[in-house]
C-alpha cells in the first residue's frame, strides 16, 4: 500500500520513494535511507523509531522531528514519513500535539536482545555496594541504586534552585551578549565572574583578594586534580588528610598519584602536633565544618596551624559547608590569615546545584600561572555562559537571598532530623549540628556500620557508613545528609533505620 502524503490537508497517495532519487541520512538518531529495504521506508523508519523508544534513546516527553524536517533530511517525500509516525500514533507510542509537535508517551515493550541488555544493565544491589572496601567507582554504584528516601550527604536542596533568578540572569546575560562572546574564552575563566567571586570572597569570607588571582574551575573537585599534577611537578608527592575525612577527596588526590596520610581529627579539629611530626609538607582541611565530623577548627589549633605553615607547610583549605551555619557565628578562612601558604577552593555546589560544575581556586602566587596552564590543557576553561549568569546573580545579591532561604528551610530539617534521631535512634550519638548539610551519628556498639548500610537501603533508605571516611578503625556510625529532604521524609527514613538497627543489633 502506498504511503498517506498531505497536500493543502487533504490525504492523497505517494510512492515510497526518494524525491531526488539520490539517498541520503539525518543526524536525529543517525538515520540512514540507505539501510532500508526498497518500497519499505515508511516500515523501516517506523521500527528504528520504536528501538528508539525502547532502548531508551528517545525518553518519554521526548519530541519527534517536525515531518518536513526529517523528510527533507532523508531526501524522502514527506508523506513518507507521516505514514511512520502514523504507525507509531496507531500503536499509542505517540501523540500529534498539534503546533507542540508530535510526543513520546509511551515505550514498546523491550525487544528480547534489549531485555536482556536491560538486566545486564541493572543496578547495583544494596549488598553488593556494601560489600568490601569502596572503591573509585563507589560513588557512582550508589547513586545507581534507588531508593525511596536517600540522605546521602553534600547534597542540597536541588528543589530549591532558584529557577525564576536564574532565568532572569540568563536573559539579561543574552540580551547583553554579542556574537563574538561565544567564542572560545579565557581559560582561567571569565572576568566578570572572577570579579564576582572576589567580591563574593570579600564580602562573606574575608578574603581579600584580586580577580587576577581567581581561577574558574568545575569544583573543587577539578581544583584537587588540578593541583596535584601542579604539587607532583613541585616534589610534593604526598598530602595529608583528616581522619575521619571525605573518602571523595582523598580518592581524588590518590589519582592524582598522590599518598593521603591520616591525620587525627578530635572535637577542635585536626591535630597540628600529629601533623608536624608526620613530616608531611601539605595537608587538605575543611576548617569551618569539618566533613563528617562538623567540628570546626578552633583559634588555638589555628594558631598552631599557621605556625607550622610559617615553616614551609602549605594548606589546601577546602571550605565545605563554610555559608550552611544555623547555631553559630561565622569563622574566617584560613586563606585570609596566611594567604601564602593557602591554596583556597570553593564552590556552589552546597549553594545552588551540584549540576552547574562551577568553583574557584585562589592558590598562592607562586601555583597560579601552573594551576591556569593545567586548566587550560585540561578543558580550555568552563562553559562561558553559565559562568556569565552566576556573575549576575551573585553580584545582583541573588546569591545572598537564596543563601538566607535556603538557611531557614536546612534549620528546620536539621531539627526534624535531629529529633527523629532522639525518638528512633536514642542510643546514638550526634556531631555536627551547628552547621553545614548532613550530620554525623556514631554508636557505642560492635557492629559493622556497612551491614547497617546495607540493610537499610534494602528497606529503601539510603545512608553512607562513617567507616568509609576513615583510615584508621573508628566507632561505627552514618553520615546523613538532611538538606534534600522534607521533614516527613526524614523522620519515616530515621524510623527505618531504628528498625534496621534493632535487628541487626539482635543478630550481633
Amino acid at each position: 500500500m502506498a504511503p498517506l502524503c498531505w497536500h493543502n490537508g487533504s490525504v492523497s497517495r505517494s510512492k515510497d520513494s526518494n524525491v531526488d532519487g539520490s539517498k541520503q541520512g539525518a543526524d536525529f538518531l543517525q538515520l540512514s535511507v540507505g539501510d532500508a529495504p526498497a518500497g519499505g521506508i515508511s516500515e523501516w523508519l517506523a521500527r528504528q523509531l520504536r528501538l528508539a523508544i525502547a532502548d531508551g534513546r528517545l525518553s518519554v516527553g521526548s519530541r519527534l522531528p517536525a515531518t518536513r524536517v526529517l523528510a527533507a533530511e532523508l531526501r524522502v517525500s514527506r508523506g513518507v514519513v507521516t505514514e511512520a509516525y502514523q504507525r507509531l500514533i496507531e500503536d499509542g507510542h505517540v501523540v500529534g500535539r498539534g503546533r507542540a509537535g508530535t510526543i513520546v508517551v509511551a515505550t514498546p515493550l523491550l525487544a528480547p536482545v534489549l531485555a536482556r541488555q536491560a538486566v545486564l544493565s541493572s543496578p547495583p544491589t544494596a549488598s553488593g555496594v556494601f560489600a568490601g572496601e569502596p572503591g573509585v567507582d563507589i560513588f557512582d554504584l550508589l547513586r545507581a541504586v534507588p531508593a525511596r528516601i536517600d540522605f546521602t550527604p553534600g547534597v542540597p536542596d536541588l528543589a530549591a534552585f532558584p529557577r525564576p533568578g536564574w532565568l532572569r540572569a540568563e536573559r539579561a546575560v543574552l540580551n547583553s551578549m554579542s556574537a563574538s562572546a561565544l567564542g572560545y574564552g579565557d581559560p582561567q575563566g571569565a572576568r566578570a565572574l572572577r570579579i564576582a567571586v572576589a567580591n563574593w570572597l570579600a564580602r562573606n569570607r574575608g578574603i581579600r583578594v584580586d580577580s587576577s588571582e581567581v581561577l574558574i574551575v568545575a569544583g573543587v573537585a577539578q581544583a584537587l586534580v588540578l593541583l596535584s599534577q601542579v604539587l607532583r611537578d613541585d616534589g610534593i608527592l604526598e598530602v595529608a588528610v583528616e581522619d575521619p575525612g571525605s573518602l571523595g577527596t582523598r580518592q581524588q588526590l590518590r589519582n592524582g598519584d598522590l599518598a593521603t596520610p591520616p591525620v587525627s581529627v578530635d572535637s577542635e579539629g585536626i591535630r597540628v602536633d600529629e601533623l608536624r611530626d608526620s613530616g608531611v609538607r601539605a595537608v587538605l582541611l575543611t576548617p569551618a565544618h569539618q566533613f563528617p565530623t562538623g567540628v570546626v577548627l578552633d583559634g588555638e589549633r589555628r594558631r598552631e596551624l599557621m605556625r607550622w605553615a610559617s615553616d614551609g607547610g602549605l594548606i589546601i583549605e577546602d571550605d565545605y559547608d563554610a555559608e550552611h551555619r544555623y547555631d553559630r557565628p561565622p569563622v574566617p578562612a584560613l586563606r585570609s590569615m596566611l594567604a601564602e601558604h593557602v591554596c583556597y577552593a570553593g564552590s556552589v555546589s552546597k549553594l545552588l546545584a551540584p549540576a552547574l560544575r562551577v568553583g574557584w581556586v585562589v592558590a598562592p602566587r607562586r601555583y597560579h600561572d601552573a594551576l591556569v596552564a593545567a586548566k587550560r590543557n585540561a578543558d580550555l576553561g568552563n562553559a562561558l555562559l553559565p559562568q556569565l549568569v552566576l556573575a549576575q546573580l551573585m553580584e545582583s545579591g541573588g546569591l545572598e537571598r537564596q543563601l538566607r532561604f535556603l538557611r531557614g528551610r536546612h534549620r528546620r530539617r536539621r531539627d526534624a532530623m535531629v529529633a527523629a534521631i532522639q525518638a528512633h535512634l536514642p542510643e546514638a550519638v550526634v556531631h555536627g549540628a551547628a552547621a553545614g548539610l548532613h550530620l554525623m551519628i556514631t554508636f557505642n556498639a560492635t557492629f559493622a556500620d556497612a551491614d547497617l548500610a546495607a540493610a537499610s537501603l534494602a528497606r529503601g533508605v539510603k545512608v553512607q557508613p562513617l567507616s568509609w571516611h576513615c583510615q584508621r578503625p573508628s566507632q561505627p556510625g552514618l553520615v546523613l545528609g538532611y538538606a534534600a529532604r522534607t521533614p516527613s521524609e526524614i523522620s519515616h527514613g530515621v524510623a527505618t533505620l531504628g528498625d534496621v538497627l534493632k535487628r541487626l543489633v539482635r543478630r550481633h
